[in-house]
């Protein structure tokens, strides 16, 4: 039994702790904007050989964006199945929170750490990107839980003969 325990915690925790460390090198000079044009310009212009300086540019500038929205995004998924889970029933209670804080903090501790990484520069525009995508991930998981929970209730009613009863009172 101790070790189901400990592989359901690493599970849940590895791939969060992952992932952060991931963000962390994202953030490092390996993907910088001028790195990240070396990769995306040449495959837009394989796509549409006839895109203008300034249309790449802004698919440089849009993908880099989503980037960072969808990297947060996971960050978020990843938080909520950490702390959704765990035996401390204070981090259930209050998992949304707790994982929005994390998304946020770490949003703003990704930029701090660009500022002093020479190829990146720092933005509290793409802090706020960043937990856009973290809130979006977390509202779509609370929702997601809250319709299993009251779908489960009308089973449960309905398995004990009342379906009128959708309370399970």
């Amino acid at each position: 039994m101790p070790n189901q325990s400990l592989a359901r915690f690493l599970s849940r925790w590895v791939p969060l702790i992952a992932w952060m460390l991931f963000i962390s090198f994202a953030s490092s000079n390996e993907f910088s904007a001028e790195n990240t044009s070396r990769i995306i310009g040449p495959l837009v212009l394989w796509f549409f050989p006839n895109t203008s300086a300034e249309t790449l540019n802004l698919i440089h500038l849009c993908v880099r964006k989503l980037a960072h929205l969808t990297e947060y995004a996971i960050l978020g998924i990843l938080a909520a199945r950490a702390f959704r889970t765990p035996t401390h029933q204070i981090l259930r209670t209050w998992w949304f929170q707790i994982s929005l804080c994390l998304v946020v903090v770490y949003a703003l501790l990704d930029e701090y750490h660009q500022a002093f990484v020479p190829s990146r520069t720092a933005s509290i525009f793409d802090s706020v990107i960043d937990a856009i995508g973290g809130l979006a991930a977390l509202l779509v998981v609370r929702f997601r839980t809250r319709a299993r929970h009251s779908s489960n209730l009308f089973v449960s009613a309905y398995n004990q003969g009342d379906p009128n009863n959708l309370s399970n009172e």
